[in-house]
């Protein structure tokens, strides 16, 4: 006769108590997914401007993205530098730091020199054009894959406005640029025209240029109208030459690890509502614009236009600067080739 053994009857209710509580706990546990659901994920946007298309930008963008994810990722804004100039915005973007940075893309072109390729003169002729090659399709996959090797992930392209030179002695006349010391955007195409107009480009990041300005280290300096307001330009200086070149634009920049770690459906998130953003603030780039002009007036300031014939001569002169800059690295002439086509296809529909 096969005999059975069995557990004593209370041994068995504790093992199949001790069962049963594993089995709760481990229905209890959130999965990986869930976990991911519960976290927050902060994200701090960088700007070195201030109540500018830059900074206006980056709230924008970070309001959106806290509502799509439900709160999941918590935006934290710095407007006007307030995590460092320009370049340790960048680094920060790059390694981690900081997760978002809205900056002039050739302040990038230690990282990649094609960065610099929009901040050719006269690639735009207004900033009706410029929003429209900011919008080509071939150009935002251009700008949004660069840096992908060196730790950034693209989200955004857009045009702020042109560019416009402040002086301590009004520029009214082409040969009045000669001999001038200028703050210039940190790129071969800048330095390369402001040199055919006889002037020492000085390459500087926006929060050191007020500073240099008072103490004399530079006689001017070309930005927006823009800063010139809201930075208070106007205590040092109120001459601004309006040459509107060359136009000014800015990527929206993503560090990649931080974007990499996000869950898909945040990430799609992201890369949304940043295209989204980059085109609803078109308009508020206009309307900053046409508020800076006149708040700059209203300040006492002076706005000045060459001669007609004279701004010509400038365009001219200016005009072979991104072909001779570029001619020398094939990436770079490829680079170019992709934006002043994207600006030919759009120069018509801009202007109707």
């Amino acid at each position: 006769m096969m005999l059975i053994r069995t557990l004593p009857v209370a041994r068995s209710i504790a093992a199949v108590g001790s069962i049963a509580l594993a089995v709760t706990l481990a229905l209890a546990l959130p999965s990986g997914a869930a976990r991911a659901q519960e976290k927050t994920y902060i994200m701090k946007i960088s700007a070195p401007t201030i109540h500018d298309v830059p900074d206006t930008f980056g709230s924008m963008f970070g309001t959106a993205v806290e509502k799509d994810s439900g709160g999941r990722i918590k935006a934290e804004f710095y407007p006007a530098s307030q995590l460092g100039a320009i370049p340790r915005q960048i680094e920060g973007t790059q390694f981690g730091s900081i997760q978002c940075s809205v900056i002039p893309p050739e302040f990038f072109v230690g990282v990649d020199e094609r960065f610099e390729v929009m901040a050719a003169p006269g690639l735009v002729d207004s900033m009706a054009h410029g929003q429209k090659v900011a919008a080509d399709p071939a150009v935002i996959k251009l700008m949004l894959s660069l840096g992908a090797n060196k730790g950034l992930h693209g989200v955004a392209v857009m045009m702020a406005e042109p560019s416009d030179v402040i002086s301590k002695t009004p520029i009214r006349h082409l040969a009045d640029f000669k001999g001038k010391k200028l703050r210039t955007f940190a790129s071969k195409f800048q330095s390369e025209a402001w040199t055919r107009l006889g002037v020492t480009p000085v390459a500087m990041s926006l929060g050191d240029v007020l500073p240099a300005f008072q103490q004399g280290a530079i006689d001017g300096a070309v930005a927006g109208v823009g800063p010139f307001v809201h930075l208070h330009f106007i205590d040092v200086s109120k001459y601004v030459t309006m040459i509107n070149q060359p136009a000014i634009f800015l990527v929206a920049e993503v560090n990649k690890k931080w974007y990499d770690s996000l869950p898909p459906d945040l990430q799609q998130i992201i890369d949304k509502d940043a295209a989204e953003q980059s085109i609803a603030i078109r308009s508020v780039a206009t309307d900053l614009r046409k508020k800076s002009e006149a708040a700059w007036l209203a300040a006492g300031g002076e706005q000045i236009n060459l001669p007609p014939d004279e701004q010509a001569a400038m365009m001219k002169t200016l005009s072979s600067v991104g072909a001779d800059v570029s001619k020398s690295d094939p990436e770079l002439t490829a680079a170019y080739k992709i934006v002043t086509d994207a600006a030919a296809r759009t120069r018509q529909t801009a202007s109707q």
